[in-house]
């Protein structure tokens, strides 16, 4: 009778594939979750040349004569 409780061959590596199957369940979540974070990025709005025009000439930094000629030079 073998009274090894466990101790033989098929059992003394068990703890490694155990903390690989770790590791690997950490790495899976790390990488969801980076991949639901980039992908929140890029739904936001970018910002056309028009909304940045606007926001200039809002902002007083070109005048209206220089607003309305770079708003028709985009629009061609």
């Amino acid at each position: 009778m073998h009274w090894d409780y466990g101790w033989g061959m098929g059992y003394g590596f068990s703890w490694l594939f155990m903390i690989l199957f770790w590791v690997l369940v950490i790495l899976g979540v790390v990488y969801l979750v980076k991949v639901i974070a980039g992908s929140a990025k890029k739904t936001e709005k970018e910002e056309s040349a028009i909304d940045i025009l606007k926001k200039r000439y809002a902002k007083g930094e070109i005048s209206k004569e220089e607003f309305e000629k770079m708003k028709d030079d985009l629009m061609k």
